[in-house]
């Protein structure tokens, strides 16, 4: 089984933000443009992959999963990093950065199961 290349992206994707966002807190910075355009770049990479998915799946290639199953994971990855900007907007205390790292730790925990559905990987 071959490594889905948007999967690498979304991989550098979300592991650029939890870096910038750590180093941010580190810092003992509170949230600004570069760690929240962090957040909504992770955002942005999972619109592109659902719009890939549907082109995957317009072109004949199928879920080998259950198809809610990943459509559900989808689209909670998608409610989390528009909670975490909204959360960083209201508290901007350099905690908000650790809560804006979580984007890219979540995201890419379902980002993996959601290539596990989509190549059938059974779990247990």
């Amino acid at each position: 089984m071959a490594v889905d290349p948007l999967f690498i992206i979304g991989f550098l994707v979300c592991l650029v933000s939890v870096v910038l966002c750590i180093g941010a807190a580190i810092l003992k910075q509170g949230p600004n443009d570069l760690t929240i355009l962090s957040a909504a770049a992770v955002e942005l990479f999972l619109l592109v992959y659902g719009v890939v998915s549907l082109v995957r799946l317009a072109g004949g290639q199928g879920i080998a999963g259950e198809a809610w199953e990943f459509w559900g994971y989808l689209l909670t990855a998608m409610v989390i990093p528009v909670g975490a900007v909204w959360w960083s907007l209201m508290d901007r205390s350099r905690w908000s950065n650790i809560v804006l790292s979580a984007v890219g730790v979540t995201v890419f925990v379902m980002l993996f199961r959601m290539e596990q559905i989509w190549d059938g990987v059974n779990l247990l």
